[in-house]
């Protein structure tokens, strides 16, 4: 199979792609900086591509390179974290989390739709998070853009159900990634139930196999914010920005 994975750097996008590599697939992976990629051996299937995905028309010639007319499975893995919870934003981070979460999700929709379109077939996975399936009014930008992602991703599936494509969407759970430790100074102490990212990808890449619309991962967050999300909005406000403050204070 053909398999393009945006944000496939890093984190989960990389652990994504190492696995599909193993298993003997053709891989394409692109990101802002392809100097960062660290693999333990050469994947002479592995193509990579520098770019940023709010660039449509350079992740448009990226994904036409790889696929060549042919294009089975598209993950989109790019997106952008900045705790708003914690400390003041500026425009330039605001804007980046909009920019990539959103608008370069969307983008990245419409080139995959293109391509498998073509065949009518093929599968679009998005990596979304758990903080996304949450609705209050106090919740981060982040969560905010992710919950967007999760309707958006949705609409899509709707879309598309009846022309040979499959739209699973993943909300996820903390993963240990570089950018997660990066946060929070490489203590994820604070973090419940992380996963790694070797995880994170083998859960993801059953769920695609298996054509699943919705994967929540792992199932002690899935519980947790499947009991959150049925309290009453004042309620849940008060538990999540105790947290916060939990957190601020160490």
């Amino acid at each position: 199979m053909k398999i393009f994975i945006t944000g496939g750097t890093s984190g989960i996008g990389l652990a994504i792609a190492v696995q599909y590599l193993e298993a003997g697939h053709e891989v394409g992976i692109c990101g802002r900086d392809i100097k960062k990629v660290q693999l333990e051996k050469n994947y002479p299937l592995l193509k990579m591509y520098q770019l940023d995905v709010y660039d449509k028309n350079r992740l448009e010639e990226a994904v036409s390179d790889f696929a060549n007319q042919s294009l089975d499975i598209m993950i989109l893995s790019a997106g952008n974290y900045s705790d708003s919870a914690l400390y003041d934003l500026t425009y330039e981070e605001s804007t980046e989390m909009l920019r990539c979460n959103i608008a370069g999700a969307v983008n990245s929709l419409e080139i995959a739709r293109d391509h498998m379109h073509l065949n009518r077939k093929g599968h679009i996975a998005v990596i979304a998070s758990v903080s996304g399936l949450l609705d209050y009014p106090k919740a981060t930008i982040y969560s905010k853009t992710k919950r967007a992602l999760i309707q958006i991703t949705d609409a899509y599936r709707s879309a598309l159900e009846n022309f040979g494509i499959n739209v699973t969407i993943i909300a996820s759970g903390y993963v240990n990634s570089p950018r997660l430790r990066e946060l929070n100074n490489d203590d994820l102490s604070k973090k419940p139930f992380v996963v790694d990212c070797s995880y994170a990808a083998s859960i993801i890449i059953k769920g695609i196999e298996e054509k699943k619309k919705r994967i929540v991962f792992p199932s002690k967050m899935k519980y947790l914010i499947g009991f959150l999300s049925i309290l009453p909005t004042p309620l849940l406000t008060f538990i999540m920005l105790k947290r916060v403050k939990r957190q601020k204070n160490g």
